[in-house]
């Protein structure tokens, strides 16, 4: 979506997946409303200069419709480095995952159903009731809306996705719907990252170095308030985590129909909380969702930015596999980030 005045810095513009077999995982996005665009690829130096990976490195952007982010690139690498997150917990830190708006929950959980009976490897869950705004208006069953999301976990050894459906309530600008897709579902939305920062130090990058809209802030999810935070992050009795979550600065923090989908949604456990650290296997040279990027104008003037925080592993800015400016770092919070010069 492209309404609106530009930015220097919009959504989340692509989930990157790495992926041994292009043509699978091309089968399987487009049946989620994706089709091919523009491939590339770097020599291991070059991959190296931009990922620090060592490796030949041949990519394929998937776009969908006419969206301007939530995109996919598939990263071909000749050697990767490690299998990735594959199906294992959510909560984890360096955990990635992608949430897309679909029209057909029931469809897609049918073909999880089938593909858990045909002896696949996959973790999904049930499809849970989830009241997203106004949590605390009562409504009567039967005689009022049913105003909420349907929402599911699916989770294979090359894609964590999270598919949510609405009931009673649209959102022009967040999340849409290829119709025309076998399972009826957008761009992804909202991409997520997990944290364990009780001084909340380390969102500040996203906010004050990368420019974006704190738009939900201290949101937290108990065991007792959610069946599906419980069953998705694994939350024991008495557990909680806390949700931050940062937009495109042309959303809008008081006005939830202006919300613009391209999100970072950051969750916060607790520190005294033991988890595993899991970074390693959700970075550049991983299978499966390894990097998300930002389309950012003026790439000179976020590298000066960058390189005066307090980030680390800053590269230098080079052409990416599609030619592209691109510079990489990690956050201070630990997640590897790519930002792509829009032109």
């Amino acid at each position: 979506m492209t309404q609106g005045t530009n930015t220097a810095i919009e959504g989340i513009y692509e989930v990157c997946i790495g992926v041994p077999d292009p043509i699978s995982a091309i089968q399987y996005w487009q049946q989620f409303g994706y089709r091919i665009g523009q491939m590339g690829e770097l020599s291991a130096d070059e991959a190296y200069q931009l990922y620090k990976v060592n490796s030949p490195l041949k990519a394929i952007r998937l776009y969908h419709q006419d969206a301007d982010h939530g995109l996919i690139r598939l990263m071909i690498w000749e050697n990767p480095t490690n299998q990735g997150l594959g199906i294992s917990s959510m909560k984890v830190k360096g955990n990635r995952w992608g949430t897309a708006l679909t029209a057909d929950l029931l469809g897609i959980l049918n073909h999880a159903e089938n593909a858990k009976a045909a002896g696949s490897t996959i973790r999904y869950s049930h499809p849970y009731w989830e009241v997203i705004y106004d949590k605390d208006k009562k409504s009567r069953p039967f005689i009022d809306a049913a105003v909420g999301v349907r929402e599911m976990m699916l989770l294979q050894p090359l894609t964590r996705q999270v598919l949510f459906q609405r009931f009673g309530y649209v959102m022009p600008h967040y999340g849409k719907i290829n119709h025309n897709g076998a399972l009826a579902t957008s761009q992804f939305t909202h991409m997520g990252m997990i944290v364990q920062d009780d001084s909340k130090e380390t969102l500040r990058f996203y906010e004050e170095v990368l420019g974006l809209l704190r738009v939900r802030d201290d949101v937290e999810t108990t065991y007792e308030s959610s069946l599906a935070g419980r069953d998705l992050f694994e939350l024991n009795p008495g557990e909680k985590f806390i949700v931050t979550a940062f937009d495109d600065p042309r959303s809008s923090k008081s006005d939830f129909m202006a919300a613009r989908s391209g999100r970072l949604y950051i969750i916060r456990f607790p520190e005294h909380i033991r988890l595993e650290s899991r970074f390693e296997s959700a970075q550049p040279g991983s299978l499966g969702m390894c990097l998300y990027t930002y389309h950012v104008s003026e790439i000179h003037t976020y590298f000066d930015r960058i390189r005066a925080s307090n980030a680390k592993n800053l590269t230098d800015i080079v052409n990416n596999e599609f030619g592209e400016l691109s510079f990489s770092f990690v956050a201070p919070d630990g997640y590897f980030w790519t930002l792509v010069e829009k032109i």
